[in-house]
């Protein structure tokens, strides 16, 4: 570079064409870079934007912060009502663990839980113990209707015997009203025990067990349709309604019978 004198001091020549080029050129690059950046950005705002207005802005800002974008965007907060301030660069690069101790296991399989949708696995459960121990809230539910339609008529407990009119008889079922010949069905599964004539006022009678202290048995029938030692399923179909043996009119004598006592069925339905 050339220099010359002027008033005793030295000045700098002008830099030479080839000297500004760097210059220029790296000037242009970078307000070219700053217009790109800008453009961008404005871009990905304006997709954040729409995602918010279309109810998907979570779902656009994770996207956005799984390609390693860095910045802050507003999304909708629990309320509804107002904006919280997110920075999706930190969730590209959250790292979530889960861990559990050595001495827990860990089973995949599923168990047979009790529900109105599986009341075999309920009785189960609930027979694990005595059936005489059974709570009243561990028993509800555990039994199925015996008739599609449940019509009470005579309740469980004391009465007045409606064929001799004595008080302070203790009926031990509870009484359904139904149609002769209508279809009876066991409440739960089960093996048959008694299947015939029942001598102290039962007429047809049929007995099943359902395992540790649980029976059910069902009476009046004017047929019987198991036999002594039958496994029934639930809902199976055992005899048909009467008015057979001490009986006034078709219906259905129901019973829960629990370690040999029988006990009101409508704790266990």
């Amino acid at each position: 570079m050339s220099e010359v004198k002027q008033h005793g001091r030295r000045r700098a020549t002008e830099p030479t064409s080839h000297e500004l080029v760097p210059f220029v050129g790296s000037r242009r690059d970078a307000l070219a870079a700053e217009r790109s950046s800008a453009s961008s950005q404005a871009g990905l705002s304006q997709l954040l934007r729409a995602g918010l207005a279309n109810g998907a802005g979570q779902k656009v800002g994770i996207a956005l912060a799984a390609t390693g974008l860095a910045l802050a965007v507003t999304v909708p907060s629990a309320t509804g009502m107002s904006l919280a301030s997110t920075d999706l660069s930190s969730a590209a690069t959250a790292e979530i663990v889960v861990s559990a101790g050595a001495d827990i296991p860990i089973s995949f399989t599923t168990p047979a839980l009790g529900s109105v949708l599986n009341q075999d696995g309920q009785l189960r459960e609930t027979l694990k113990v005595k059936a005489s121990n059974v709570t009243a809230q561990a028993a509800k539910g555990t039994l199925s209707a015996p008739l599609k339609t449940l019509v009470e008529s005579s309740p469980f407990g004391a009465r007045i015997n409606p064929l001799t009119g004595a008080a302070g008889e203790v009926h031990t079922g509870q009484d359904f009203a139904v149609q002769c010949s209508t279809a009876v069905f066991a409440a739960a599964s089960g093996t048959v025990t008694f299947a015939g004539w029942h001598s102290y006022g039962g007429g047809n009678r049929v007995v099943i067990d359902h395992g540790n202290g649980l029976s059910t048995s069902y009476n009046h029938l004017s047929s019987i349709g198991v036999k002594v030692g039958q496994k029934l399923q639930r809902g199976d179909q055992v005899a048909l309604s009467g008015t057979t043996g001490a009986s006034t009119g078709c219906h259905l004598h129901f019973e829960v019978i629990v370690d040999d006592e029988t006990v009101d069925p409508k704790g266990w339905l």
